[in-house]
């Protein structure tokens, strides 16, 4: 083949192949939630079931780093909160729409924990990441407490340092689901909130 036409041919070839070069994934864009809500098994349970969110880890927020693992957290006084870090794609489910569920799978009214975890670690909390979070997160937790009838004891908090908790304690519903279960039941979780909120309980949590 004369090296003039192989040229052309090869020219030819690469117009052609370039539209239908292999399609390129582009990963959704995602924003990041942390809310604390007692056990962060939990909370990750309930958040990996909402459309719209990519992941969940569990953690600790509110201490340092020296004491952000769960021996020292669950022993009091290291300022921490069990919390979960949600990662979710902003064109399928808003900021907003995260707290609207966040209030109705927890007893935001409770000052002294969750349930039957008790202490400072498994408050509520919801952690901000900016003002225009907080401004939404305030207006939100307004309206749960005049869609609830009480008040709500939840603080609103400027997010720190987030620390990733033991990988035991990862997706600990999955993976230990008969424990889980008897814990969640045992702790009475869902029929407090039952009880609190009734037939808002668990909203946009897909079961």
């Amino acid at each position: 083949m004369p090296r003039s036409l192989y040229m052309t041919i090869t020219a030819l070839m690469a117009v052609l192949f370039t539209g239908f070069a292999a399609p390129t994934y582009v990963e959704a864009k995602s924003k990041v939630a942390v809310f604390a809500g007692g056990c962060f098994w939990c909370v990750e349970s309930d958040f990996d079931k909402v459309p719209g969110v990519l992941s969940t880890t569990s953690g600790y927020i509110g201490g340092s780093a020296k004491t952000a693992s769960y021996k020292t957290v669950s022993g009091g006084g290291t300022g921490h909160y069990e919390a979960v870090k949600i990662v979710y794609n902003p064109d399928k489910v808003s900021y907003d729409r995260l707290l609207h569920v966040f209030w109705r799978s927890v007893d935001p009214t409770d000052a002294g924990g969750q349930f039957c975890d008790r202490g400072a670690s498994y408050k509520t909390g919801v952690f901000v990441a900016n003002d225009a979070e907080r401004k939404i997160a305030l207006a939100s937790k307004k309206k749960a407490s005049s869609a609830l009838g009480k008040t709500i004891v939840t603080p609103i908090v400027k997010a720190g340092a987030f620390y990733k908790a033991e990988g035991y304690h990862q997706n600990y519903y999955t993976r230990n689901p008969v424990r889980y279960k008897v814990y969640r039941y045992g702790c009475g979780r869902d029929a407090k909130i039952k009880s609190l909120w009734g037939s808002q309980a668990h909203a946009g949590i897909k079961h």
